[in-house]
């Protein structure tokens, strides 16, 4: 409950924050050594002048105390200076880190023998005013001293560690992923949680001693016990809860770092708030989500140089493919007379029509679940089948080359035309290379004869070509087509016969023909 306060505070105060942080939550002490002081009116008579005496003197002594302290904890922040007056740098922000993640301990450690020098001035007066006798009342009061400044120091720890996490959270996504985080504070603070029981039995031997003058036996003894378990429990209550949360709040930030990750959400950051093993279990957990997200933008990268099919197999089974057989369907795709246009245009007008063009093509291509294999300046390679298996890579590869051809045409009209060459059959699929270099490809004579049959089409005037093998695969509606006369193939001893899509195109096949200079060689042919 106390997150948002101290996030507003350190919104509001900037770099001001830790320092006047400190100074406020120094005055907490006043109040706790005035509850230590109106213990005493429980158990030994005094008159009011004695009371506000002692209340006077021991207030008098903390407030020279938190002078002091004041200082010693604005020198332990000075290394932070830097960052909190806004340098961001790595160095910066790790002299940051360690300065005000350890801060609580180091302040405690500096001032340990000031306690022990304020204890006995304050008890020796406390036993001088009240009159009692200097024995056993000095080592009882002692005691009772020593318990309200150990619970002060342990309360002050806490809070400090409380009021520092705003900075800690902001000044943790600063820090590098393999930061040192510095000397770890959980022994001393493991040493505290053991001083914690201690404490509430000196409270008891303390509260036993003050209560039981005049009493004797069982009685005084139970007596004793009852005050002690309430004294201990009223001063221990809010340490507990402070303990609790300090150990508490840095696994639930872990937990929900943990699910965000789950759920896809790579930018969470869990705050580093300490040099303890939580701390240390944080900054592991921020690397490796780091270490997720750069394997995204690698991902990402690879993507957009690689076809994301290729891309998903080489990070499951490495850049070594080994050649395999596949039964594959081949799509050549080329663009007509974009020689002529590259003459005439600029380097940044030829790079930027083609840039647009294959951002119509590709998505359409991987939509039908082809893989991009090769750029071929105005042309393309694109394969179905490989690297990923698909038994319909006919079907994919003929509403592949018919979406595009389509949205070509809607596209740019009269502006640009294409050409696409079909043909499916057994080829060799694998990664090919040295020199550290490799290249996914496909090999054989139906990736050649793909090739010749998209060189058919600047003969046929058609958008788009199949061979008599793809269109024995095709398992699916993708219209009529109409058989072209025999052609020969560079490469081909025989003569084939190509298939065009049978749309009711024959105008504008005629347009097409007359604009290239081509005579019709067509005839329609049973399907």
């Amino acid at each position: 409950m106390f997150r948002a306060p101290l996030r507003f505070a350190f919104r509001r105060l900037g770099r001001r924050y830790p320092r006047i942080a400190m100074v406020v939550q120094f005055q907490f002490a006043h109040a706790i050594v005035m509850g230590g002081v109106g213990l005493l009116l429980l158990y030994v008579p005094m008159s009011g002048g004695e009371f506000g005496r002692i209340v006077a003197v021991s207030q008098g002594l903390l407030l020279l105390e938190n002078v002091l302290a004041v200082r010693a904890a604005w020198a332990l922040v000075r290394p932070a200076d830097p960052w909190l007056r806004g340098d961001r740098s790595p160095s910066a922000a790790v002299a940051a880190f360690r300065a005000l993640a350890g801060l609580p301990v180091a302040f405690l450690r500096s001032r340990r023998w000031w306690l022990v020098w304020s204890l006995l001035p304050v008890s020796a007066y406390i036993t001088w005013e009240i009159d009692e006798g200097w024995w056993p009342t000095l080592p009882i009061i002692v005691a009772g001293a020593a318990v309200v400044l150990l619970y002060g120091a342990l309360l002050r720890l806490l809070a400090l560690e409380l009021m520092l996490r705003p900075v800690l959270e902001r000044l943790s996504r600063d820090l590098p992923d393999d930061a040192p985080l510095g000397r770890a504070t959980l022994p001393l603070q493991r040493r505290l949680l053991l001083v914690l029981p201690a404490i509430n039995i000196i409270t008891g031997v303390v509260v036993s001693g003050l209560a039981s003058p005049g009493q004797d036996g069982l009685l005084a003894l139970g007596f004793g016990v009852v005050l002690a378990v309430g004294v201990a429990f009223t001063l221990s209550f809010e340490l507990s809860l402070l303990l609790a949360r300090s150990i508490v709040e840095p696994l639930s930030d872990l937990r929900a770092g943990a699910d965000a990750v789950a759920r896809g959400d790579l930018d969470v950051h869990v705050p580093v708030l300490g040099t303890d093993e939580a701390g240390a279990l944080a900054m592991s957990f921020n690397r490796m989500v780091a270490g997720l997200r750069e394997r995204e933008r690698l991902h990402g990268a690879l993507a957009a140089f690689v076809d994301p099919q290729l891309t998903d197999r080489v990070l499951a089974e490495g850049h070594e493919l080994p050649g395999e057989e596949v039964e594959v369907s081949v799509l050549f795709l080329d663009i007509r007379g974009f020689t002529q246009f590259a003459e005439r245009a600029s380097a940044a007008e030829v790079v930027a029509r083609l840039n647009d063009f294959y951002g119509v093509v590709v998505p359409e291509l991987l939509a039908h679940g082809g893989h991009v294999n090769a750029f071929m300046g105005d042309g393309l390679l694109a394969v179905f089948g490989a690297p990923t298996p698909l038994p319909d890579h006919a079907d994919r590869a003929v509403a592949a080359a018919l979406r595009v051809a389509e949205l070509v045409r809607d596209r740019y009209g009269e502006e640009l035309r294409i050409g696409v060459g079909v043909n499916s059959g057994p080829v060799v699929a694998g990664t090919i290379g040295g020199g550290g270099r490799v290249d996914f490809t496909v090999i054989g004579d139906p990736v050649n004869t793909a090739a010749r049959v998209e060189e058919a089409t600047r003969t046929t005037g058609d958008d788009v070509l199949l061979t008599a093998g793809t269109r024995a695969l095709l398992t699916r509606d993708h219209g009529p087509f109409v058989a072209r006369e025999e052609i020969a193939l560079k490469g081909k001893r025989d003569p084939v016969t190509l298939y065009a899509p049978s749309e009711d195109l024959t105008a504008e096949r005629e347009r097409s023909m007359g604009r290239h200079g081509v005579a019709d060689p067509a005839r329609v042919a049973r399907p």
